[in-house]
């Protein structure tokens, strides 16, 4: 990985104690230093794809990083890739607020995670898509574990595709449901 000034500055403070902003995860070698998006080398991208779960014959279709580096940061690993169901786990550990529960903000980077590879695995990997909505509610709190979101599709059309987030705790228990539409972009009209 090539590294710049300030994850090499950062790299060269770190002391015996564990630091705030390393994850206790499998991915812990790509926490990024905050604002910093390390330019990862073809080798080092499919690494961290097969590290995070995913297939290699998906690996084309995810765009220049492969996957997000904040997935990455925040330890969402893929058990399960197809259109019409994606399933990923993500620790509690790393992704709380600070009352101790897994952060509202996380449920929604797993279900943003899910749905949008889910509308691009939808396109075959030839067309871009961006979130234009994302809504969750959260039913309980987690403080430990892993948590699991199944990612199921509603709607997988030409233009939008929207997708149905469950997130689940260790035990089956439904933590929050989030639903996203994705807007599938015609690279011709740029």
């Amino acid at each position: 990985m090539v590294m710049n000034d300030a994850q090499t500055a950062a790299a060269d403070t770190s002391s015996a104690t564990p630091s705030a902003t390393s994850p206790d995860t499998t991915l812990a070698e790509h926490a990024f230093v905050p604002g910093v998006t390390p330019e990862l080398s073809r080798e080092e991208r499919r690494r961290m794809m097969f590290d995070s779960g995913i297939p290699e014959e998906l690996h084309h279709q995810l765009g220049v990083l492969g996957i997000s580096p904040l997935a990455a940061k925040m330890g969402i690993i893929f058990q399960e890739m197809t259109v019409e169901r994606m399933v990923a786990t993500m620790p509690v550990a790393g992704n709380e607020q600070n009352a101790g529960l897994l952060h509202g903000g996380a449920h929604l980077v797993l279900a943003e995670t899910l749905g949008s590879i889910g509308a691009v695995l939808h396109t075959g990997g030839r067309n871009p898509v961006v979130g234009i909505e994302i809504s969750a509610t959260h039913h309980r709190g987690a403080t430990s574990g892993l948590v699991t979101g199944t990612c199921t599709p509603i709607h997988l059309g030409g233009t939008l595709t929207t997708h149905e987030i469950v997130m689940t705790d260790e035990h089956g228990k439904r933590l929050s449901t989030a639903k996203i539409t994705n807007m599938i972009l015609d690279p011709s009209r740029r």
